[in-house]
């Protein structure tokens, strides 16, 4: 068989990569498999063809394709496709996908892509940031969340912007410093500057930090010599800074600002400040060294060396030779001086004169004038020295011995070559076509305010290849011109770089600071802490708040403050930005429950079932509405249809396990719960949910384990924190009931439920006055409870206040008429002071 026809594959391979780019995902595969057949061995075209599969949503064709090249470990893309699919499979596939994307370590290991994306370059192979990502997703999928952490941990070390990954930290449970993962570090501002220079002040900034101390956590990566060395920024150990642009926001303090601060701290961070351009182009120089590196805050080190540095000390512009020969008249410089002569005050008013108009002119530039204002002072400096007959100044002993001095410009060298300073000269210069008088010429840059340059007399002998002495010295200015034109040129360009590297480290910044507002808000929900996530969540800008993600993680942090009412009016505004949205919507169902809202319930079931009916979500919305109605049979069959079309639902198993509960199916409830537990060990209702069933069937010990466990994911839960107090209470604990009711008092001072069990449990412990005050805050929050104004009455009744235990009865009575035989008793032994409470 021949070898394949290089041309041929590349014309097939643009084929592919023009298909996949345009969502030809059809035609990509037809394509793919025509240069799989003609190149079988290519591990190239095996993963194109898997790479089309996966695409297209055909997992397990992709599983096949890609398994032999990527266990073999000889192709980065094919080992990615695989892991890919491993994750979708499951059923323990996942450790052959990590076992694939190790044996490919020296293909990823310390590669970045980021930044290098845009509308004409793309990078179809994965970077170290993604691969490490994948590997946090396979080891999650093993059940080893340890492992998929430390994988976590070195994505967002290598790209920050990485969001899945830090979404996976967060629901692991990890402890993180979010303002040292969105933070300008040195490694972002070296890939940054593969696109345009950056500021050393920015650099110097960033190196000033120095090191972080090393701190022993959970994050702290443990490397081996298959693992490259980590990077000199270790966002995960050490303390948080406080540096520049790094917030006060760190796991372990209170991070956050109060509430009107934190929306003007918001505010600076993300006004882009207008750029004035005049002073960005007075601060920012030329370049001085070979990156490009530029300082506009300290003083410039210019190279003399250089050929586009412009001297005040009149270096030569076209690296001319120092022992230049005047051909003119057959002279050399360095002969004896003759005379000397001054310059004319007439010719230095012209020089003063003509450096103003270049350095106004719209065409020279600010560079060019100074130039010509440095050649006219030395020029006029010239004047006290003696000159040798071809118009050069004498050098001194002390200049002729200075070697590293810069010679003059080669204008300058002209004019006293063309211009005799003596009366003996005077012939000379008249055979040349110079005036004994004549006044100083200077270059200036063409079309400036119209002006031309003179020319002298053309009346002379020609010499030197037919070329005119005031030719000579004309083409000499204007190549001088142009020098001092490129070199101007030259600095406007680099400080046009220069300021669109200020704008993109500007840029990136603001993009780090919006991340980190994000990030820390997300953790803050992750960790229940919904107070503070709805606080940073507030404080970003307005376009960015107004969004359906932002104002879901706003409406579930209000959900899990019990605040259905505030949850419901931010789902409505998603619903109204996003009707096809389907992401937390099984959320939004379960707040129209607890509101008892069966109409909005039932619509939102019928638009989400129309949306997708193979969603999870949808079918949680249905049963909810069955549920609801209290037909708890139909809600168990669509919430099994929610976990068969997405057995990684956690929460459609809590709900089966509810309506199971509800049929006090105690123990398919528990398999249900169970079931959650598996799928996300951190999902609190579940663990809720078995505490609950257990706490039904007696065993109040192992629902307290389970109830601890809830409250140890969930640490914020007043009724979490209410129902272990309960357990205890029945176990027979009731100081350390005493101890949970109070916390949940403090954690929902609005909720009734923890104040009330609070009071009765004083009640049993004899302390009468602290009951009642807690009786009369429950009856202010609650006033239409029957229980609490029965209880009322019985503690005014051990109080021997008789009138207002009898007030109190009385409300009872007309609040819950049947409890009125046990109502009537108390208000009849009202008068027996033997008797005990209960």
């Amino acid at each position: 068989m021949s070898p394949p026809n290089p041309y041929v594959v590349a014309q097939l391979r643009n084929l592919i990569y023009y298909h996949l780019d345009n969502n030809h995902l059809r035609n990509a595969l037809f394509v793919a498999g025509r240069l799989q057949a003609y190149d079988p061995r290519s591990t190239d075209a095996a993963h194109l063809l898997a790479l089309c599969h996966l695409r297209l949503g055909q997992h397990k064709l992709a599983y096949e394709r890609s398994k032999s090249p990527a266990l073999r470990g000889g192709h980065l893309g094919c080992a990615y496709i695989f892991g890919e699919a491993c994750v979708v499979l499951r059923d323990g596939k996942e450790k052959e996908g990590i076992t694939a994307l190790e044996k490919t370590r020296g293909l990823w290991g310390g590669r970045s892509n980021w930044n290098m994306h845009s509308e004409t370059t793309r990078r179809h192979l994965p970077d170290a940031a993604s691969v490490y990502c994948l590997m946090g997703k396979l080891w999650v999928g093993y059940g080893y969340v340890d492992q998929a952490v430390d994988c976590y941990v070195e994505a967002v070390k290598l790209n920050p912007f990485m969001w899945d990954a830090f979404l996976g930290l967060c629901h692991s449970g990890a402890n993180i410093r979010i303002a040292n993962i969105f933070k300008m570090t040195p490694e972002l501002l070296a890939i940054l500057s593969t696109t345009g220079p950056i500021p050393p002040d920015v650099a110097e900034n960033l190196s000033s930090q120095g090191p972080t101390a090393p701190v022993t956590g959970p994050l702290k990566s443990q490397h081996n010599n298959h693992h490259p060395a980590p990077p000199p920024y270790d966002p995960f150990s050490g303390p948080a800074s406080r540096g520049h642009g790094d917030g006060d926001v760190s796991v372990g303090n209170r991070l956050f600002q109060k509430t009107a601060e934190g929306k003007q701290a918001a505010a600076a961070f993300f006004r882009r400040p207008a750029i004035d351009e005049d002073v960005v182009l007075e601060a920012v120089d030329t370049p001085t060294g070979p990156g490009g590196v530029f300082n506009p805050n300290s003083t410039m080190s210019v190279d003399m060396s250089d050929p586009m540095v412009i001297s005040a000390s009149a270096a030569p512009l076209r690296g001319f030779s120092r022992d230049y020969q005047l051909s003119t008249v057959g002279i050399e410089v360095n002969e004896a001086p003759a005379n000397s002569r001054g310059i004319s005050t007439r010719a230095r008013s012209r020089v003063g004169s003509e450096v103003e108009e270049m350095s106004e002119g719209p065409v020279a530039s600010r560079a060019a004038a100074a130039a010509v204002a440095a050649a006219a002072s030395s020029t006029a400096l010239a004047g006290d020295r003696k000159r040798t007959i071809s118009g050069h100044a004498a050098q001194s002993s002390s200049q002729a011995s200075d070697v590293t001095a810069a010679p003059q410009r080669r204008s300058v060298r002209l004019f006293n070559q063309s211009r005799p300073t003596t009366s003996k000269l005077a012939s000379l210069g008249t055979g040349l076509g110079f005036r004994e008088g004549r006044d100083l010429k200077k270059a200036r840059a063409t079309g400036t305010k119209g002006r031309t340059t003179g020319h002298a007399s053309t009346v002379g002998r020609v010499v030197s290849g037919n070329r005119k002495p005031s030719e000579a010295m004309d083409v000499d200015s204007k190549e001088s011109v142009s020098s001092v034109t490129g070199a101007s040129t030259s600095t406007a360009t680099s400080r046009s770089q220069a300021n669109e590297a200020l704008k993109q480290q500007e840029a990136l910044q603001w993009l780090l600071t919006l991340f980190r507002y994000l990030g820390t808000g997300y953790y803050a929900l992750s960790h229940f802490r919904c107070a503070d996530a709805l606080q940073m969540f507030g404080a970003i800008p307005a376009s960015q708040r107004e969004t359906p993600w932002v104002l879901s993680q706003m409406g579930r942090a209000y959900y899990e403050q019990s605040s259905y009412a505030d949850a419901e009016r931010l789902y409505k505004k998603v619903r109204a930005i996003s009707r096809s949205r389907l992401e937390d919507m099984e959320i939004y169902s379960t707040v129209l429950w607890h509101l008892k809202n069966e109409v909005e319930l039932a619509f939102l079931a019928h638009e989400l079932m129309d949306v997708d009916r193979l969603s999870p979500q949808a079918w949680c919305s249905i049963g909810n509405t069955f549920s609801l109605q209290r037909d708890h049979d139909q809600a168990l069959k669509c919430f099994k249809r929610a976990t068969q079309v997405d057995p990684l639902f956690s929460y459609a198993f809590t709900l089966q396990g509810h309506e199971h509960v509800a049929n006090e199916e105690y123990d398919k409830a528990l398999t249900a719960y169970r079931s959650a537990v598996n799928v996300d060990n951190r999902h609190y209702n579940a663990w809720y949910g078995l505490g609950n069933v257990f706490e039904k069937m007696g065993q109040f010990e192992v629902a307290q384990n389970h109830f601890c466990m809830a409250i140890r994911i969930n640490p914020t839960n007043a009724v979490l924190i209410c129902c272990l107090g309960v357990v205890l209470e029945k176990n027979m604990k009731p100081r350390a009931a005493l101890v949970q009711y109070a916390e949940a008092c403090n954690l929902a001072p609005r909720n009734a439920l923890p104040r009330y069990r609070k009071a009765r449990v004083l009640v049993e412990l004899g302390e009468l006055p602290l009951a009642l005050a807690e009786l009369k805050i429950c009856k202010d929050i609650a006033p239409d409870e029957a229980n609490v104004h029965f209880w009322l009455g019985k503690v005014y009744k051990a109080l021997r206040q008789r009138a207002d235990a009898i007030k109190h009865f009385t409300i009872a009575l007309n609040l819950d008429p049947k409890a009125g035989q046990c109502i009537k008793t108390a208000i009849e032994s009202i008068e027996d002071e033997d008797e005990e409470l209960e």
